[in-house]
């Protein structure tokens, strides 16, 4: 055997766990460390060694973490996403990776953290998730994370930090909320932070009210009240750190509604900060009617009697009213100075129900002739907005239909009137006749079917009419006898 053999055997065999393993391609492996940065990835490559412990995935445009991706790389240590295009992290997404001590997002476009997202990061010490779009935290959403210790989540848009959302970090010794748009955050929200001891709240527009009288050691600066704005926190007198209380306002106090109507309940509150305010349907005892929950934005009834918030106009809003809608709600207003209740009771009208029930078949006997309900009537008011609408169309279509035929009736009689008749007709004629004259003595008026008068001469009669008979003897005995004679001509006139 060559003597060169034994060694080349050697080499062989320590180079065999890598090159059986294998690397991704384009990244860098070396030890337990995986070096796959700036490559223009859009997935995590396949191929990664299971016994990798620091993993480099920063300056790519990962947008997604595939489920399962990460199962095979339990042996993790330290992964870096940072700068990519991540927009959500599914539950579970770290499942597998128990052992992780570092997790590094920073720079993604998170919009927000859903419940769960963390879980199986039981080891986890450092979370990096400062340069986000993240609006708001939402309760136990760290809930998992018991071992943290830092948690950056500056440069993000953060508006609100729900009481419980930072649950669970019982170990945390830095929390990083800088550079925000939080206006206030409340002390119940920090409390289950028992190790804390950097707390950085630093350029956000805080609202300097009673709710920060707690945070006065730290360095906030103030954007509201307009009094106190541009003002350092530490500058301001405890005195000049108010809340008002608020003060509910629902009217009218009860309503009573019928079947398939649409309702809407204005609860105005005031007060400073500006109030949230809630709807909620009282619960009913067991064995009571069915219980229903009162939404401000929808309108179909919920399981429970559980409340639904509405910090803009306070409205509450039902749609195609039903007889679970029926009962006691409340509107609460809360702020940092207090809270305020008001009760509303909805009644439902039953008259819908009874009017679409079947009707009893027709018995022999007289006719009713009670009149139709009106317009403005029970029945008429308990059918549905939709439907009232309708039949309102239909009543003005009908009414427009008849003024239109009135109008074209007495169109086509003008026209009639206006238009020529028959040749001769309500002319006047005057004719020549050679049998000697006439006067209006002779004539007789006539008037045939369709209502014209005509005069027709009458050569029976006298030319003048006969005068009294107690007329004197020597009296003329006409006026005829004065007169000279005319043309021999007859007048025949129609009119």
């Amino acid at each position: 055997m060559d003597s060169g053999a034994p060694a080349l055997l050697l080499l062989s065999l320590l180079c065999l766990p890598r090159c059986a393993v294998g690397c991704p391609a384009a990244c860098r492996c070396y030890s337990a460390t995986v070096e796959c940065g700036a490559l223009r990835l859009r997935v995590i490559p396949p191929g990664i060694p299971p016994g990798t412990q620091t993993l480099f995935l920063q300056d790519n445009s990962i947008a997604r973490l595939e489920p399962g991706v990460l199962a095979p790389l339990a042996s993790l240590r330290r992964l870096y996403l940072h700068n990519n295009s991540l927009r959500a992290l599914e539950p579970g997404a770290f499942r597998a990776q128990s052992r992780l001590l570092e997790l590094a997002l920073t720079g993604n476009r998170l919009r927000g953290l859903r419940v769960g997202a963390f879980s199986g990061l039981a080891q986890l010490r450092v979370l990096y998730l400062a340069g986000n779009q993240l609006v708001q935290l939402l309760d136990f959403t760290f809930l998992h994370l018991q071992r943290l210790q830092e948690l950056h989540l500056q440069e993000n848009s953060i508006e609100l930090l729900e009481d419980q959302a930072l649950a669970g970090l019982s170990s945390l010794a830095l929390l990083d909320l800088s550079r925000n748009q939080l206006g206030t955050i409340s002390r119940e929200a920090l409390q289950p932070l028992a190790s804390l001891q950097v707390l950085r709240l630093t350029e956000n527009p805080w609202r300097c009210d009673c709710r920060l009288l707690s945070f006065r050691d730290k360095k906030i600066t103030c954007a509201e009240p307009p009094r106190l704005a541009l003002q350092n926190l530490l500058d301001v007198s405890g005195s000049s750190l108010i809340c008002i209380p608020p003060s509910v306002h629902v009217e009218p106090l009860e309503v009573t509604a019928n079947l398939g109507e649409d309702l809407r309940v204005a609860c105005q509150a005031s007060g400073y900060p500006q109030p949230l305010v809630t709807w909620r349907k009282v619960a009913q005892p067991r064995g009571g009617p069915l219980r229903a929950q009162a939404q401000p934005e929808g309108g179909v009834p919920g399981p429970g009697g559980l409340g639904a918030s509405d910090t803009g106009s306070g409205m509450l809003f039902l749609t195609n009213i039903t007889l679970a809608h029926a009962g006691k709600y409340e509107c609460e207003a809360s702020n940092a100075g207090g809270a305020a209740r008001v009760p509303f009771q909805l009644l439902v009208n039953l008259s819908r129900q009874q009017q679409l029930a079947p009707a009893p078949p027709p018995v022999a006997g007289p006719v009713s002739h009670e009149p139709l309900p009106e317009a403005g009537s029970m029945a008429f008011r308990a059918l549905g907005l939709a439907t009232q609408t309708a039949i309102a169309a239909a009543i003005a279509l009908l009414a427009l239909t008849a003024l239109l035929l009135a109008t074209m009736i007495c169109r086509r009689r003008r026209r009639r009137k206006k238009a020529p008749g028959p040749p001769g007709e309500g002319a006047l004629f005057v004719n020549d006749y050679s049998d000697g004259p006439c006067t209006f003595a002779q004539l007789e008026e006539f008037r045939d079917e369709r209502g014209h008068e005509m005069f027709v001469i009458d050569r029976s009669k006298p030319l003048f009419a006969e005068g009294p008979a107690e007329a004197g003897e020597g009296t003329a005995a006409g006026p005829a006898q004065g007169l000279p004679l005319q043309p021999p001509a007859a007048y025949e006139i129609h009119c």
